[in-house]
């Protein structure tokens, strides 16, 4: 029975390693992020291809750019293998880009296609590869639907530290 509560015990810490990723970007936590990879990890997003400490600035000033972001991983299915493991989830990822003074968000489906390592207790990415499947691009409703006689609590999150983030 041990091992198999050893296993789910895995399991859930590289889940969390997963959805710490999307909202640590989402809420611009430099070190949250840096926490989700190790340094020397495999990173092949297209874009970018290289380690995972030059991803993590590389990613954090391109999220930096929007007022607002949404990360959702989903689907989160691993397989353990000891110290290491392969995992696979969706993912959905909206945010806002100023384009002629108008607010227009952009929303992307893909797969994150990951390995992970347990390195002295600790799991992280140890390799990523981001596949996307499909893009929108539409307009941002937020103006539209946050007024006076609906009023809803809009964020910028325009640096890291917000008042309103929490670590968990």
């Amino acid at each position: 029975m041990e091992p198999k509560i050893q296993e789910l015990l895995d399991k859930q810490a590289i889940e969390e390693v997963i959805l710490r990723y999307g909202r640590t970007q989402d809420w611009l936590d430099d070190a949250g992020q840096e926490s989700c990879f190790w340094p020397d990890a495999d990173i092949d997003y297209g874009f970018f291809k290289g380690n995972g400490a030059d991803f993590v600035k590389t990613v954090m000033a391109h999220e930096r750019e929007v007022p607002r972001r949404w990360h959702l991983c989903t689907s989160v299915m691993i397989k353990v293998n000891g110290l290491k493991a392969k995992a696979e989830c969706y993912g959905i990822a909206v945010g806002g880009r100023n384009v002629d003074g108008k607010v227009h968000s952009n929303m992307y489906g893909g797969r994150y296609l990951d390995e992970l390592e347990k390195r002295l207790g600790e799991w992280r990415i140890s390799k990523r590869t981001y596949v996307l499947d499909w893009s929108h691009q539409f307009p941002d409703a937020i103006a539209n639907t946050a007024g006076a006689d609906f009023p809803l609590h809009v964020l910028d999150i325009s640096d890291g530290g917000h008042p309103l983030y929490r670590r968990l």
